[in-house]
Parts: C-alpha cells; sequence; structure tokens
C-alpha cells in the first residue's frame, strides 16, 4: 500500500485535549474539496459532508490497499455501524484532508478509524470508527475475512492478527 507518512507528519498536530489519541495508526490521507452545498444555515460544513467525505476516503483507502483486487460490484465488505464523534467546526475555504487506519481486526469484521482534520492547522473536526463486515453478496451473510484481505488488513495493524 502507497504510505502518506511523509505528508501526515507535516500535519500539526491537535491541541485539543478532548480528542483522544487515535486507536490505529493513520496510514492514509485522502485531500479533500469542499463544495457550496457541503456548507449548511450556520456558514459551517454540515455534520452530514462529514460523512461523505469518509466514504470518499474509505474507496480511496481500499483501492490504494487492495488496488486492481477489488470488484466494486461485488466488493465483499459493507458497513454495519458508524460512530462519528465531533470536536470543531470547518469552514468553506479550509484545507481538509481525511486521515484513515485500521483499529481492528476481527474474524468476520474491521474497525476503520478515520479522522477529519485541517491540513494547516491541524485541529481534529472529527473523529469516526466504522465496522465493517466481509459479506457474500449470494448469500447476504458475513463471511471469514479471507486471507488477501487479512493479510492487508495485517499490514495496516503493523503485526499479526
Amino acid at each position: 500500500m502507497k504510505r502518506y507518512t511523509e505528508k501526515i507528519e507535516k500535519i500539526p498536530a491537535s491541541t485539543n485535549p478532548k480528542v483522544p489519541a487515535p486507536l490505529a495508526p493513520m496510514l492514509h490521507l485522502t485531500n479533500v474539496q469542499l463544495r457550496f452545498t457541503d456548507i449548511d444555515m450556520l456558514g459551517h460544513v454540515n455534520n452530514t459532508t462529514y460523512l461523505q467525505l469518509m466514504d470518499l476516503a474509505k474507496t480511496s483507502f481500499f483501492t490504494d490497499l487492495r488496488g486492481d483486487k477489488i470488484s466494486w460490484n461485488n466488493p465483499g465488505v459493507v458497513i454495519v455501524n458508524i460512530n462519528v464523534s465531533f470536536y470543531a467546526q470547518a469552514f468553506m475555504g479550509e484545507r481538509l484532508g481525511v486521515l484513515t487506519g485500521i483499529a481492528s481486526v476481527s474474524e468476520k469484521s474491521f474497525v476503520v478509524e478515520q479522522r477529519v482534520v485541517n491540513l494547516d492547522t491541524g485541529v481534529v473536526n472529527c473523529v469516526a470508527h466504522t465496522v465493517m463486515a466481509t459479506y457474500s453478496k449470494e448469500t447476504m451473510k458475513s463471511i471469514p475475512i479471507d486471507d488477501d484481505w487479512r493479510g492487508a488488513l495485517t499490514a495496516c495493524l503493523g503485526k499479526n492478527i
């Protein structure tokens, strides 16, 4: 997988004591562009927009992680739970990025940790933990993570699972 370590290291550290330390190594960075429709009546980025930005980043992350081994007609993973904590507002014109890593892996699921951050100030706007399960499109049931996925996820954790 392509590593973004140099770019990630250039992002200033968050100074907000309420933002928890990452559970996962943040290995992937997706730069995002805000659109006019992302801003709500209060003038800041709408909370639902963060989910869209993180979905975009998950797609980029999985493409880098699995390359051409992903069939987007049958990717073999589904989202089963998302928890998002919001820490700071973002406004039009800010340079935002989404940091992504793998927090944990079990037999049939794994947890993706993501952070939307201001690339210039290091302000963490939100932190999300998304549980994703491997499944069979034919049976519509959860299945064990296959060896290819497990190997790719293990590489993200930097340890054997």
